[in-house]
C-alpha cells in the first residue's frame, strides 16, 4: 500500500530541518513530512541515532535526503545549499534547530576550546545558514524561518537553571532574538522570521539528557518546582508550537514564542491584596 500524508497542509513545500538526527530535529521533519512537505534533514554526531533517523523517515510518505556536514565549517554550507536546492527544488521553510547546550553540571568552567565551539555552533552556523539561504527562501511567496533559542537568554545562569545553562550558551541564546528581528526585516513580506526559546524541555535540558541525570533529586525537584506548569516540555509541544508559526500565525514575524511552562515567571507566589489605609 503506497503512504499518504496525515495531511497535506504543506504539499508542494520544501524544508530544511538542521540538527535532525534525534530528538526536536528529528520529530519536526517526521512531522513535516506528514504533512506531503518535501525535507531536507542535517546531521554531524550522534551518529548511534542514524539509523533510527532513517527508519523514521522511511515510515512517512514524503520525499527527503539526509545530509552529513559538519556546521561549524562554513565553507561548506553554500555547497550544501545549492545540493538541497538541486534536489527539492526550492526553499520554504528553515528549521535553525542546531546549538550546543553547554551544561555546567556536566563540562565544568568553559574553557576556550569550549567556549569557541559553544559560539560556532549555536551562534555562527545559523547566521551562515541564513546567508546561504537567503537567495532561495527570498523567493518563497509563503516563506517561514523558525529560529530556536533557550531561555537561557532571560535567565542567564542564576537559579535553579544555573546548573544547566552556562554564560557561553547564555550568551549565543540571546544574540539569536537578534537575529530573528533582523531577519524578519530583511525577509519581509514574503517570509516569516520567528523565534521558539525553549525552556527545559525532554531532550533539551532536561530528563532524557546527560546533563539532567547528572543532578541530585532535589536539584531537579528545584527546576521543574520553579515552572509554572511543574513539568518539562515535551516533544509535542514544540511540534504545535511549530505548527502553530507555519500555519496559523500569518501575521506574525519577528516575534519570539517562549516556550517554558512558565520557567521565566517562576514560583513566586502573589500576595493576598491588603486593605489598604482608606
Amino acid at each position: 500500500m503506497d503512504k499518504k500524508p496525515i495531511n497535506k497542509r504543506l504539499t508542494g513545500c520544501s524544508a530544511i530541518v538542521l540538527g535532525g538526527i534525534k530528538g526536536i530535529g528529528r520529530a519536526i521533519a517526521v512531522d513535516l513530512l506528514n504533512q506531503g512537505c518535501s525535507v531536507a534533514v542535517t546531521y554531524f554526531d550522534w551518529l548511534e541515532e542514524l539509523d533510527n533517523l532513517k527508519e523514521s523517515l522511511e515510515k512517512t510518505a514524503g520525499k527527503y535526503s539526509i545530509h552529513n556536514i559538519n556546521l561549524r565549517e562554513t565553507e561548506k554550507i553554500p555547497q550544501f545549499i545549492n545540493e538541497v536546492t538541486a534536489s527539492h527544488k526550492k526553499i520554504d521553510i528553515l528549521i535553525n534547530n542546531i546549538e550546543r547546550g553547554g551544561m555546567p553540571v556536566v563540562h565544568g568552567k568553559y574553557n576556550s576550546r569550549q567556549w569557541d565551539l559553544e559560539q560556532e555552533t549555536t551562534l555562527r552556523a545559523k547566521h551562515f545558514i541564513f546567508e546561504s539561504i537567503y537567495p532561495q527562501i527570498k523567493q518563497s511567496k509563503n516563506g517561514c524561518i523558525i529560529n530556536f533559542s533557550s531561555i537561557a537568554s532571560i535567565t542567564g545562569r542564576t537559579g535553579p537553571a544555573g546548573l544547566i545553562f552556562n554564560d557561553g550558551y547564555c550568551a549565543a541564546s540571546r544574540a539569536v532574538s537578534l537575529f530573528t528581528e533582523t531577519w524578519a526585516r530583511l525577509m519581509s513580506p514574503n517570509v516569516r522570521v520567528n523565534e521558539i526559546m525553549l525552556g527545559f524541555m525532554e531532550t533539551r535540558h532536561a530528563s532524557k539528557t546527560r546533563g539532567w541525570g547528572l543532578l541530585s533529586k532535589q536539584q531537579q525537584d528545584a527546576i521543574i518546582n520553579h515552572t509554572l506548569c511543574k513539568r518539562e516540555g515535551k516533544i509535542s509541544d514544540i511540534i504545535k508550537a511549530v505548527n502553530f508559526l507555519i500555519h496559523d500565525a500569518p501575521y506574525m514575524t519577528g516575534a519570539t514564542l517562549r516556550l517554558d511552562g512558565g520557567y521565566v515567571l517562576g514560583c513566586e507566589e502573589i500576595p493576598p491584596m491588603p486593605e489598604g489605609v482608606e
